[in-house]
């Protein structure tokens, strides 16, 4: 009884005063038993954050007045000053258009969608300081993909040198020009053409959907064609790759006119592309790879997603061995259907 006679005045006190800390500790405390032990870390982190704004904005004016005296002392030493930009004028942009088709929206999960967007983000980057920039076509865009673009990275409306449309791609460009990249298609690319505009696939779906590609390029009555990976690579995985490696290799291949060189600049090393007629090279570092792999595998979040799809197939360890050991241990991405090669 006693204890209960001490807390109520103390409690009518605070009330009875809205300024007083003792009310705002109350409410804080409160919030903070209902975070978890990471909720707690975040916000901790947010606030800190937010406390040293001014901090950081002094340092980036700072840096600024720093580089604009180092430019005045090059200049007065005579010294040439060049920067980025001015290296990515040099750049010769090419007549080609590269075409990213994300109306397959519906398709994914939004994970998968997440993925698609840090693709597209990568090509833009690469197409930005490429030697010979294409022309940059992201066509059906909305749904989940513009919403994550929205939430994540509102700055993709400031892109430059990219065509962002809602509309599809055959509805912006004329059908004659058009070249589907599948990897379905029996026609193999040999050279590029700059004066055609080739369609890359949008679609991030763990090979779901196989053929969907092709299959869109046949309903719409145009051309479609594979990149001649299997003239030039010999790899221990399938030949599916992510959509920025397909547009990376493109950007290649237009520096290099070269599709062997563009390959094995772009293509990553987890892939055991080498090229052909050196199969018996690979092969003899194979079993010590796969120890490699397997011992790594457990800190590779994508080879535990593979794992997860793979229980369905759980009461054939075969099947599920082989699987596993053609999924690549720390990039799931170079598996998606929609990617061509």
């Amino acid at each position: 009884m006693a204890s209960d006679a001490v807390s109520v005045p103390a409690t009518q006190e605070d009330n009875g005063d809205p300024q007083a800390n003792g009310t705002t500790q109350e409410v804080q405390s409160g919030d903070t038993e209902t975070l978890s032990k990471r909720q707690r870390k975040k916000l901790l982190k947010q606030q800190q954050w937010e406390e040293q704004r001014d901090l950081r904005k002094q340092k980036r004016k700072e840096r600024k007045q720093q580089r604009k005296l180092d430019r005045q002392t090059q200049v007065e030493d005579g010294t040439e000053y060049t920067s980025r930009k001015r290296l990515r004028r040099e750049a010769e942009p090419s007549p080609l258009r590269l075409v990213i088709d994300c109306s397959f929206d519906n398709l994914m999960i939004l994970k998968d969608v997440k993925k698609l967007h840090k693709q597209i983000q990568r090509c833009y980057a690469e197409n930005r300081r490429a030697a010979h920039p294409v022309q940059f076509y992201i066509t059906s865009h909305g749904g989940q993909l513009k919403q994550n673009m929205d939430e994540i990275n509102k700055g993709w409306v400031n892109w430059k040198d990219v065509h962002i449309k809602p509309e599809h791609f055959h509805e912006v460009l004329n059908k004659e020009d058009l070249v589907y990249l599948t990897s379905d298609s029996p026609n193999v690319l040999q050279e590029l053409d700059e004066n055609k505009a080739y369609v890359i696939g949008g679609l991030v779906d763990h090979n779901h959907h196989k053929g969907i590609t092709f299959e869109r390029a046949k309903e719409l009555g145009i051309a479609h064609a594979q990149l001649p990976l299997g003239s030039f690579v010999k790899m221990n995985s399938r030949k599916v790759l992510a959509v920025n490696h397909v547009f990376e290799i493109m950007l290649a291949y237009l520096e290099k006119q070269d599709w062997k060189e563009a390959f094995f600049t772009v293509l990553p090393q987890r892939k055991g592309a080498v090229p052909l007629g050196q199969e018996d090279m690979q092969e003899e570092g194979n079993d010590e790879d796969e120890e490699d792999s397997d011992r790594d595998s457990g800190t590779c979040e994508p080879v535990t997603e593979k794992s997860e799809d793979t229980k369905d197939h759980s009461n054939d360890p075969q099947k599920d061995a082989s699987q596993l050991n053609q999924s690549d241990s720390c990039g799931v991405n170079v598996q998606h259907k929609e990617m061509t090669s």
